[in-house]
């Protein structure tokens, strides 16, 4: 074990201070300079953690055509988005720098490019220069979550250098994605991150199937989302906790090696928690000999991927 082979990572399993982003993005700043005092060279949060993930929608009954409630709703929920362009994550890109930490973040993007009025789950990931590497905007929402959020394009699917690793990553049930997978794989993703809004039942068998199959570290990364943390004084509280659980995500966030084996098992359940841990990239060398799913084991004259990069939009202009 040489130590230019070592990267230590945080997962932060947090709640978010929900429909908040400001207040939100200040929780998520203090676990970056607490995962930074640790050690950290990479911190990851959950998906949509900024400014939360879209709970109504299943409480509501959200598919009721043209609600005044569900419009009042999204209005809000539109208003806390994230806006890149606007400068939301400046402070979070100045403290990565400082601090000399990359960081995934899950949010909700509201984005100049398409109009500013459509919302994204988006990953974004701001390196240890405090750049933003990538913003990579969900393929397919899941389910209701499609009466929130667009649908995402290739752009973000790209990967980054972080000491002897390359880390990519991608939003909840789009790791289900084989070709998703596989294009994140080809461009020599090492360290994969999957960001869940929660729970166990999502990261117990994802997590250690994802790593056997790319023979890399995985790290899934879950918030946590508890009927108190809905904030008192919030748009139509009454009707979204009257049939809410008193733990709607209960976190579940784990580390697989790239044999499949634990290296944290998705025991941390039901609290807020800061789990650090280091991976040795030898480990992913070894497990490479036997398998290498875009090198000496792939057939690319009989099958290749064709990925679209281009970030979507419905206008170009030309002066």
């Amino acid at each position: 074990m040489t130590s230019d082979s070592l990267l230590t990572v945080g997962l932060a399993q947090i709640a978010p201070i929900w429909f908040d982003r400001e207040k939100t993005l200040k929780k998520v700043e203090k676990y970056i300079s607490d995962a930074a005092d640790r050690g950290c060279s990479l911190v990851a949060f959950g998906e949509a953690i900024v400014p939360g993930y879209p709970f109504w929608l299943e409480l509501t009954d959200a598919a009721v055509f043209n609600s005044s409630i569900q419009k009042e709703i999204h209005a809000e929920y539109m208003h806390q988005a994230v806006s890149i362009e606007r400068g939301d994550l400046s402070e979070i890109c100045s403290l990565a720098k400082t601090r000399q930490i990359a960081v995934y973040l899950g949010c909700i993007e509201r984005p100049l490019d398409r109009g500013g009025h459509s919302l994204y789950c988006s990953m974004v990931f701001i390196d240890r220069n405090g750049n933003i590497g990538s913003v990579h905007r969900k393929l397919m929402p899941t389910y209701d979550e499609r009466l929130a959020w667009s649908i995402g394009d290739g752009n973000g699917l790209r990967v980054h250098s972080l000491g002897a690793f390359t880390c990519g990553g991608l939003n909840c049930w789009e790791n289900w994605m084989p070709l998703a997978r596989s294009a994140l794989y080809a461009q020599g993703e090492d360290l994969h991150v999957c960001i869940f809004p929660g729970s166990h039942h999502n990261t117990y068998d994802i997590t250690p199937f994802i790593a056997k199959e790319s023979r890399s570290f995985v790290i899934t990364v879950s918030g946590l989302m508890r009927k108190e943390d809905f904030p008192i004084g919030l748009l139509h509280r009454e009707r979204i906790v009257e049939h809410a659980p008193d733990l709607l995500t209960d976190g579940g966030s784990c580390v697989a090696n790239p044999d499949g084996t634990w290296l944290i098992e998705p025991t941390t359940i039901g609290e807020e928690a800061l789990l650090v841990t280091t991976l040795d990239h030898r480990r992913v060398r070894e497990e490479r000999q036997n398998f290498d799913p875009s090198g000496h084991y792939s057939r690319p004259d009989i099958l290749k991927l064709t990925v679209n990069r281009e970030r979507q939009s419905v206008v170009t202009f030309k002066e």
